[in-house]
């Protein structure tokens, strides 16, 4: 475009001549690494922390929930659009760019202040925390897939998901070791890893690609208002009441929004995402089949964790190693899927996994009241091995369904239907719990003496203060004797087996929907875009 000044970090506007510098690719991986593990470290470190944040700020049972969700939401919400903003403004300086506004984030929900507004505060910085995340990493992505050559593409992704996957197991133990000193340590431990994400980038001498393409602005507000108002309905259903007319306006009138995001999208010339891969019969299955896993698959932390602390009178550290009970089982079942993908197809460990943890989360939950790991490991370590089974597969014959989509934008896709869903999850089975735990608690004290009608406001109070047993913390029924205060755990693990019940549910659902895949294998074509796939003749897996 005539006037434009040319940027310096692009590759456009360089003479014939000028040939530009190669990326390290060693340096760059790890960049990219460092810069992504943040976000998946964060999914389970903030629920080891979650009784210690609560019993200090004095934050509401609802309100830690949205503490967690607000994290989830925003990164699902903003997903697609951190992808074309990368490919439109350049992949280094988006994921720089999202890097800075994580960090900066993280930096803030450490140093929230004690006092009415902890709350609000929290909530609203790790909502920009998530929208950090969603800049940040499909651009790194991308950054990977364009720095690496299609030779040796394939085994720099392949440790890019699988080190920064295996993140994820990391976020139980380091919580409860940084909790021990501060829980704020769970934030700022964020800061010198992006340092050396920003160094490492700099170093590594990445161009900056930018493309002059519209963004469907629309489609993002859409979204992110669909999104927004439907998590919103169902996790302040504990608080407003299903019977609230509020509660139903955000629910039904965020799900028309999603369907008008729909529809926009279908008659938009450049959509925020192409709903016609959709199309593909294998792609939907696969993204079918993740939405229903995820719901058991990201909150289970959330849950397990307070469970640990508040059911078992676990330290945080012990509810790390409670929490690394369930990786015990994933990280096999992920190697065992991902060999099953390359035999098989996606269909048969798919299967196989939905099946196995829906059964492995249904026999936890028949255990949750026996206040034991001893009693309950066996069954963790199965649900983890189903869900380590069938997440790779999924995903990966997901992205290779793309048509002619880039494998940025499926992978947008499928990430933002993942973490949509793992947020849904979260508010159901938290209305779900806050309510369980109420409607037993209520039994208790009735059963202990206290007036019938007073006990349903002192079940209220409890409920929304158990969480905050932490350690070095008061017992949320301070004052009472043994007896009650057992019984009061002892109500606070059954009222968790509803909501593991419902995790074997969804994963039921998740094995109705792998049997609707047609089994048709995807291989590499040569030479192909990245992201791109040739699909074999239709032979069933």
């Amino acid at each position: 475009m005539a006037g434009r000044r040319p940027d310096p970090t692009s590759t456009q506007g360089l003479s014939q001549g000028a040939a530009p510098v190669a990326a390290n690719q060693s340096l760059t991986l790890a960049a990219m690494l460092f810069a992504v593990s943040m976000t998946f470290i964060d999914q389970t470190i903030v629920s080891i922390a979650a009784p210690d944040i609560i019993r200090e700020l004095g934050l509401s049972a609802v309100g830690m929930q949205w503490v967690v969700n607000a994290y989830l939401l925003s990164l699902a919400a903003f997903f697609a659009l951190g992808g074309r903003l990368a490919d439109v403004l350049g992949h280094k300086r988006m994921m720089l760019v999202g890097t800075l506004t994580f960090v900066i984030a993280s930096a803030l929900c450490g140093a929230v202040p004690s006092g009415g507004g902890a709350e609000t505060w929290l909530i609203c910085f790790r909502a920009v925390q998530g929208l950090g995340a969603a800049l940040m990493f499909p651009a790194a992505l991308a950054v990977v897939v364009e720095v690496f050559p299609v030779e040796r593409r394939g085994g720099a992704l392949a440790l890019f998901f699988g080190v920064a996957g295996g993140l994820t197991a990391i976020g139980p133990l380091l919580g409860g070791w940084l909790t021990s000193w501060t829980w704020r340590a769970i934030f700022w431990v964020n800061v010198p890893v992006a340092v050396v994400a920003v160094v490492l980038t700099v170093l590594a001498g990445i161009r900056n690609t930018a493309r002059r393409e519209p963004v469907d602005w629309r489609g993002a507000f859409l979204v992110a208002a669909g999104m927004g108002l439907s998590v919103l309905g169902l996790q302040q259903a504990a608080a407003w009441g299903w019977d609230s007319w509020a509660t139903w306006l955000c629910i039904v009138g965020g799900l028309l929004v999603l369907v008008v995001f729909g529809l926009v999208e279908l008659r938009t010339e450049h959509p925020l995402i192409k709903l016609r891969v959709f199309a593909d019969r294998a792609f939907a299955a696969d993204n079918a089949v993740l939405f229903f896993a995820m719901i058991a698959f990201v909150p289970v932390f959330f849950f397990a964790s307070v469970y640990a602390q508040v059911a078992l009178d676990q330290s945080p550290n012990e509810a790390g190693l409670y929490l690394l009970v369930f990786f015990a089982g994933f990280a096999p079942g992920s190697q065992i899927g991902g060999r099953m993908l390359d035999r098989r197809g996606a269909r048969p460990p798919m299967l196989l996994g939905t099946a196995v943890s829906a059964v492995g989360f249904a026999l936890w939950a028949s255990k949750i009241t026996d206040l034991s790991l001893g009693a309950q490991w066996p069954y963790i370590v199965l649900a983890g091995a189903g869900i380590g089974l069938l997440l790779t597969p999924a995903s990966t014959d997901a992205v290779n369904r793309s048509i002619d989509a880039s494998y940025g934008e499926v992978t947008g896709i499928t990430q933002t239907v993942r973490n949509y869903s793992a947020s849904l999850g979260l508010a159901v089975l938290g209305t779900v719990l806050l309510n369980g735990t109420v409607r037993n608690v209520q039994r208790t004290l009735v059963d202990n003496g206290v007036p019938a009608d007073t006990a349903h406001q002192v079940a209220d109070g409890i409920t929304g203060s158990i969480t905050g047993h932490g350690s070095g913390g008061q017992s949320p029924v301070t004052g009472a004797g043994s007896a009650l205060l057992d019984a009061v755990r002892h109500d606070f693990a059954e009222a968790n087996g509803p909501v593991l019940y419902g995790m074997a549910a969804a994963l039921a659902v998740a094995f109705l929907c792998a049997l609707l895949h047609p089994g048709t294998r995807v291989t590499a074509t040569t030479g192909a875009p990245a992201g791109a796939a040739a699909r074999e003749s239709g032979k069933p897996a």
